[in-house]
C-alpha cells in the first residue's frame, strides 16, 4: 500500500465507487461478501487498492496546503514541476495563530517586527504524488489557497 488505507466513514462516502471498483475488478456484492468471511486478507487487499487509487486521483488534482499550528503558517502551492512555500512565523509567544484572536491580531500586525517571512519552491521528488501526502501526512490540509495567494501578492 502506497498510501494509507481510508477511514471507515471514507469508505462509506464512497460506496459507489467501490461497487464500481469491485466491478472492474470482476467481483460480484455475492462474491465480496464472501471474500470478507473466507479470504479476510484478500478482501483487506481490494481495500488497499481501492484506497490507494483514490488518493491518487485525489493528489492529482491539489493545488494548495497549508499546515498553520500555534506560531506558523506554512502555505504551500503545488505546481506542475514544484513546490512553492510561503513560511510565516509569528516572534510573539502570546500569539496562536490557530485562534479567532491570534488571527485577528496577525491580520493587523502581519507587517510588524513580530512577523517573518520566507518563501522557497522545490524540485519534486520522483513521486509527486507520495510528496504531497508526505506534506498532508505532517498535518497540511487541502485548501482553495486564498491565504497562499493573498500572501504572494502582499510580499511578491
Amino acid at each position: 500500500m502506497k498510501y494509507t488505507r481510508l477511514t471507515k466513514e471514507q469508505l462509506e462516502e464512497l460506496h459507489q465507487e467501490f461497487i464500481n471498483f469491485l466491478a472492474t475488478q470482476s467481483i460480484t456484492a455475492e462474491e465480496w461478501e464472501s471474500l470478507k468471511k473466507e479470504k479476510p486478507h484478500v478482501a483487506e487487499d481490494e481495500l488497499d487498492v481501492f484506497s490507494d487509487l483514490i488518493w491518487e486521483g485525489v493528489l492529482s488534482k491539489i493545488e494548495y496546503l497549508e499546515n498553520i499550528s500555534a506560531q506558523h503558517m506554512h502555505l504551500f502551492q503545488l505546481l506542475e514541476k514544484e513546490i512553492k512555500l510561503i513560511s510565516v512565523k509569528v516572534l510573539n509567544p502570546d500569539i496562536d495563530l490557530t485562534s479567532e484572536e491570534g488571527f485577528a491580531w496577525f491580520k493587523k500586525n502581519f507587517q510588524s517586527d513580530f512577523v517573518e517571512y520566507l518563501t522557497a519552491s522545490k524540485v519534486y521528488s520522483e513521486d509527486k504524488n507520495l510528496d504531497k501526502f508526505n506534506l498532508i501526512k505532517q498535518g497540511a490540509v487541502i485548501t482553495k489557497g486564498e491565504l497562499y495567494q493573498w500572501f504572494d501578492q502582499m510580499i511578491g
